[in-house]
């Protein structure tokens, strides 16, 4: 139990885990559990969407994906030029410490070889996280996110995933509470006082 409380303990860390490309953006700041968070719902929705995908195993892949940023840090492609973290250490030490760390080693190194249909679905829902935050920056105002947006969009590697970007790209991220411009806004209820 011992070794399921650190582990536990270790998953916190992904929460005060800052993602650090952000700092170049010059706006937005999200740590990296913020970021698996979405991208598990994301990755559930690609599994939703395409035939013959284990969704179980790809949600999986999706929370585990960056597991291994609780010892090494979010490096972000500038650091990348300079520094490269040993992500293989840092899953094989966490897993060995683990009754179930062979499962979460096999999703982690399976996202990373990215040659199934579900790494590779794990993996654009990496990007469509990115996507949509760079989207909602967008639309307040960044005008460095539209660079962004387009290098995030050719690293994507399933037809679905870029039809799902092509769409964000083309909502407002404002419109899923704010599309009902009804009196509710004025009086707070849609019959009018």
């Amino acid at each position: 139990m011992k070794r399921i409380a650190n582990f536990l303990f270790e998953t916190g860390m992904l929460k005060r885990t800052p993602r650090t490309g952000f700092q170049f953006l010059g706006s937005g700041a999200e740590s990296v559990a913020e970021h698996i968070f979405r991208t598990v719902y994301i990755g559930y929705a690609l599994g939703r969407m395409t035939n013959g995908v284990d969704t179980d195993k790809l949600i999986k892949m999706c929370l585990f994906h960056d597991l291994p940023e609780a010892r090494t840090g979010d490096l972000n492609y500038v650091n990348k030029k300079y520094v490269k973290p040993d992500e293989h250490k840092a899953i094989d030490d966490l897993s060995g410490t683990l009754p179930f760390g062979d499962e979460i080693k096999e999703f982690i190194f399976e996202f990373l070889e990215g040659k199934t249909l579900e790494a590779q679905l794990a993996y654009d829902a990496d990007q469509l996280e990115m996507i949509l935050a760079l989207k909602e920056y967008k639309d307040l105002g960044n005008k460095y996110a539209d660079e962004w947006l387009d290098f995030a969009i050719k690293r994507l590697k399933t037809d679905i995933a870029r039809e799902l970007a092509e769409t964000i790209l083309e909502t407002d991220s404002s419109l899923w509470w704010f599309e009902d411009k009804s009196d509710w806004w004025v009086h707070g209820s849609k019959d009018k006082k």
